[in-house]
């Protein structure tokens, strides 16, 4: 078969990084990131979360292509921060709110087991 292994789409080879950084020599205070291994799963919720912020004018990605696993994302920032410290804080800021998403399901979760244990009892 010509498709790649599971493991080379997913995992990183010794020689690779997963982030690459470039400067925006054409617009101030812009950089360009090249995010292998990564496809919209993770590309749509960091433009969203830099959206949020202030300080972002600018935040878009796309995929080059279906069958290269990469993802090309362009921040233009306000002179009061970077693209890379606006990259840092959407990624603390998505955590924080993925982990908050994940305590609210846990408990949902204990509190219909709970239910259904207590009703299981009843005759």
């Amino acid at each position: 078969m010509n498709a790649p292994k599971i493991e080379e789409r997913v995992f990183l080879l010794p020689d690779e990084q997963k982030v690459h950084y470039e400067e925006d020599n054409k617009i101030e205070s812009a950089a360009n990131f090249t995010v292998i291994k990564e496809d919209h799963t993770i590309g749509n919720p960091i433009r969203v979360q830099l959206l949020r912020n202030p300080d972002v004018l600018f935040a878009g990605y796309r995929m080059p292509h279906p069958l290269i696993d990469q993802m090309k994302l362009k921040i233009q920032t306000k002179s009061a921060t970077t693209p890379v410290t606006a990259l840092g804080d959407a990624i603390n800021n998505l955590t924080k709110e993925l982990e908050a998403i994940n305590r609210q399901f846990e408990h949902a979760v204990a509190e219909y087991k709970e239910k259904e244990n207590a009703g299981a009892m009843e005759y």
